[in-house]
This record gives C-alpha cells, structure tokens and sequence, in this order.
C-alpha cells in the first residue's frame, strides 16, 4: 500500500514552492510513499476571483479529494503580517464538509512557511496554520531538536516546522532544505505507521 503525503502550499514568488520541492523529496526518500504537489489559486479583494483549473505553471489546483484521499498533509504559506496567506485561508474555509464526516482524523500534518525578513513572523504564521488542522483532528508534527540543522542554522529552520528567510531573493539554505526533507520524511513514515495500524 503506497501513502499519499499531500503538500499543499501558496507560493507568491517561489520560495514556498521550492520548500514544497524538498519536502517532497523528502517524503519520496521513504519507501512506499508518494508526494502530491497541489497550490491553491490567489484570491482578489475587490470580487470573486474566477481561476483556470489548470495553472499556466507548478502544481495544480487542490481539489477537497486531495485532502480527502491523502495520509498525510504538510502545508506551506509565506508569511503575510504573522499569519497565512489569504488564499490558503480561503481553502481551508472550504473545508466544512471534510470537517463534519471526519476525513483528516488521525492522519499527520506539518507546516512551513517563508519571510522576508528574519522576525517577519514564522513562527506565529507556522502556529496560524497549525489551529485548523487541529479542528480537523489530524496529528501535528513538527522538527525535533536532534535534527542538527535546526540547531546549526542561521536563516530559517524551527521546531514548529521548517521555514526561510528569503531577504534579496535568497536561495533556500542547505539547512533549510535539510529540514524541508526531514519534515517530509517524518511524515511519510509517521503516515504508513499510522495507516499500518
């Protein structure tokens, strides 16, 4: 049986998405499990945006059956005032249904996310996405301390789940990408244990 570990991020510039990359490499590095790369479309503030539903480049568009059907979720949004971006916000707002039947109970979940300045508010926007998976009962993970990087790097990287600092369009660091790979390989294990049992 092959888990499915679902990476769901919003990316402005790049940077999220790259993080998603490494966290699926991650997540492939574990035998038996797949990374699904989904985005979700931006959002307009003066009306209702209408989106292709199929992006010009990158993931395509989550759909509720990725949810549904995944064992397991890491989500990513660049920080937007300490909190997620809208359109991830948005997406999760759709969730009710999957909510009222129970669909993500149980499965593992990690966040991560991308500043553009060094206290531009990870943490507060990795623990802003952390509240509605915990509505939805899913079993939140984040980076222990015996993964070195986290205790080496001088950019991104906390215990709540891997981030970037990404000041004058920097590259994601290699411990960054180092912590990206072992949250997605925390869960892809977590996930077939989980799924086993």
């Amino acid at each position: 049986m092959t888990s499915k570990i679902l990476i769901l991020y919003f990316s402005r510039h790049g940077t999220t998405a790259a993080m998603a990359n490494h966290i699926a490499r991650g997540v492939e590095s574990v035998s038996g499990t797949e990374a699904i790369l989904r985005t979700v479309p931006d959002v307009s503030a003066v009306c209702e945006k209408t989106a292709d539903s199929i992006p010009a480049h990158g993931a395509v568009y989550a759909t509720l059956d990725d949810l549904r059907n995944c064992d397991g979720l890491a989500m990513g949004s660049p920080t937007h005032f300490g909190n997620m971006a809208a359109p991830l916000k948005y997406f999760l707002d759709g969730t009710t249904a999957l909510w009222f039947s129970g669909a993500l109970v149980g499965k593992p979940a990690g966040v991560f996310t991308s500043t553009s300045s060094m206290h531009g508010g990870q943490e507060s926007t990795l623990l802003s996405m952390m509240l509605p998976l915990l509505h939805h009962g899913m079993v939140l993970m984040g980076l222990p301390y015996t993964e070195a990087a986290l205790r080496e790097t001088a950019s991104g990287g906390t215990p709540y789940g891997p981030s970037h600092l990404a000041s004058e369009d920097a590259v994601l660091t290699e411990h960054e990408k180092t912590l990206c790979k072992a949250l997605g390989a925390r869960l892809a294990k977590t996930a077939q244990v989980l799924k086993i049992s």
